[in-house]
């Protein structure tokens, strides 16, 4: 079993007081981790409640503190998967918390549009949350090895880092078709406010074709046939659900820079080709560079999340088509990112962002050095 960056974060956070919260998309490998806890404690103490199940989800609904006690019973530790079933889990969460001290309860949840919404209130300074990404390179590095990484890297932009694309590598594409029809969107496409799922169809295309560029919400409502606020409306439901997330342009002093540009990436690759059904070798494809840039931006995604670094992210551009790919802000220090497919290229920091932003770094991400970035 591939371990979890964020395993041993929920172990250390185990009995301090507070709910556990896990979300991610779906297939990413949430009930997993609930096993290898339920593994890796006694079995006696664990309860494990999964909310697929309608008389589980009853059980947990509209519940007095005294029905909860009743039906921990002995056990310390409660593993609650697919939590955002149960209408108003987070006040049950709130009365475990607030009135079982000596209970440990983690809870997953898919769809975070829903469970956010139920949980933030009720749970508010009363939860640890944390977030579940598909594979990332560190965790696969650690279970095989950096050289493994590198000589698996094609495989890794064009099929991506989902658990069962990596553990089943000679069905990844069928189960790519499988997760874009069945699965990633299922929480979108039954949500109340979906009146044409064509329309979030085509979206995704379009996303998926501007990897890397500038994204306008009117052209993209304009070719869609929808209008501009229903396009944002969709683009925040495809984020909510862990399928896309967007970058902000940096923006603070320079006249002509863009200031209310957006880039729209994909969370994993393979999605992102399936969405297109495009799973062609590199040397046979014209979209290297942005399936680098996707790939690169999303794996430093979830590196800075594992590792709590807190930074703001950004990419940078003026009217002039002066650019930087990526920019992370922390601690002050605007640090400055290149990312480039073909390393005989040549990359420098445009004069006007290092004269204006002294406080910086620079550096070109290339497939020589890209494992120092991710790790």
């Amino acid at each position: 079993m591939i371990k979890r960056a964020i395993y041993q974060t929920i172990k250390d956070n185990l009995f301090k007081g507070k709910a556990i919260v896990l979300t991610g998309a779906r297939q990413v490998g949430k009930t997993t981790l609930l096993k290898q806890l339920l593994i890796e404690n006694n079995s006696d103490s664990v309860m494990t409640l999964n909310c697929d199940e309608p008389d589980i989800c009853l059980m947990l609904e509209n519940v007095t503190s005294s029905e909860l006690k009743n039906l921990i019973g002995n056990h310390t530790l409660v593993l609650i998967d697919e939590a955002q079933k149960v209408n108003n889990i987070g006040l049950t969460l709130k009365l475990i918390v607030d009135n079982l001290p000596d209970i440990q309860v983690v809870a997953t949840g898919s769809s975070a549009f829903e469970l956010r919404n139920i949980l933030n209130e009720p749970l508010t300074g009363r939860k640890f949350e944390y977030r579940l990404y598909p594979f990332s390179t560190d965790e696969l590095i650690k279970n095989s090895s950096a050289i493994e990484e590198r000589r698996l890297l094609e495989q890794r932009l064009i099929f991506g880092m989902y658990p069962d694309v990596i553990n089943q590598p000679s069905d990844k594409t069928k189960i790519l078709r499988e997760l874009t029809n069945s699965y990633l969107f299922k929480d979108i496409l039954s949500y109340k406010d979906i009146r044409n799922p064509v329309s979030l169809s085509k979206l995704l295309t379009m996303l998926a074709l501007q990897v890397g560029s500038e994204v306008s919400y009117s052209e993209l409502s304009r070719s869609i046939g929808i209008d501009k606020e229903t396009v944002e409306r969709y683009l925040d439901l495809l984020e909510k659900v862990f399928v896309v997330f967007r970058l902000n342009s940096f923006s603070r002093n320079i006249r002509n820079e863009l200031k209310k540009s957006k880039k729209v990436y994909f969370y994993d690759n393979g999605i992102r080709n399936a969405i297109i059904n495009n799973y062609q070798p590199l040397k046979l494809r014209n979209d290297v560079g942005a399936l680098w840039e996707n790939f690169v931006i999303s794996e430093r995604l979830k590196m800075i999340d594992y590792n709590e670094l807190y930074s703001n992210t950004y990419f940078w551009r003026t009217h002039s088509q002066q650019e930087i790919d990526y920019i992370e802000e922390r601690d002050g220090i605007i640090h400055t990112f290149e990312i480039k497919w073909n390393e005989n290229k040549k990359s420098t920091l445009p004069s006007s962002f290092a004269t204006t932003y002294p406080e910086h770094t620079f550096e070109v991400i290339t497939p020589s050095n890209y494992l120092n970035f991710l790790i």
